[in-house]
């Protein structure tokens, strides 16, 4: 999603062009999760809308103020570049979406996975992020010869101390910022 709503460009010029050399994967909940998360968000910018136009009806009903007719005008425009600005994001979404299912292997979820993640005591209260955390530790005992790493911006959930622990009892180098990943990379060439 982050690259989706453009915050970080790093990760989608990385995507666009990752090395031959560099193989990606992906845990499939997460597809689940990056789609229940670009339905939620169009819950809350079609919410957004209502209520803007609420304040658009109200401030046009106002005949006397001119800070109404100004809030009409802004209103209007910031609908607008809003709605731009939710297609560029969701135009985003749909091409990273792609890039990933021709480019990575899918971490497919399994009853084994499930399993191990009810075992674990990390993340009780995020269930998504738990199983996404069980998918990429059991993905290295099906390569256990590779380097790997794990990306990703959320490191309110995923950089946590005990999921780190996790991570790295696995094998897993976690970054949290694709500048911060690409570094690391650019060193192991070197």
């Amino acid at each position: 999603m982050s690259i989706a709503k453009g915050q970080d460009e790093l990760a989608e010029n990385f995507l666009e062009n990752a090395p031959t050399s560099i193989s990606l994967a992906i845990p499939s909940i997460c597809y689940v999760e990056s789609l229940a998360t670009l339905e939620q968000e169009d819950k809350y910018n079609q919410d957004f809308i209502r209520r803007s136009d609420i304040q658009v009806n109200e401030a046009a009903r106002d005949k006397t103020s001119q800070n109404a007719k100004l809030v009409v005008n802004y209103l209007k425009q910031a609908k607008i570049s809003f709605l731009q600005r939710t297609n560029d994001t969701e135009k985003r979404f749909y091409i990273v979406l792609n890039q990933l299912l021709t480019k990575a292997e899918e971490i497919s979820l399994t009853t084994e996975i499930i399993h191990e993640n009810l075992a674990k005591n990390i993340l009780e209260r995020h269930l998504m992020d738990k199983l996404i955390i069980e998918s990429i530790v059991h993905h290295p005992r099906l390569h256990p010869n590779e380097i790997k790493i794990f990306l990703s911006a959320n490191s309110n959930e995923f950089g946590k101390r005990e999921v780190i622990e996790v991570l790295r009892d696995s094998g897993i180098q976690y970054f949290n910022k694709t500048q911060n990943f690409l570094g690391w990379l650019q060193s192991q060439s070197n």
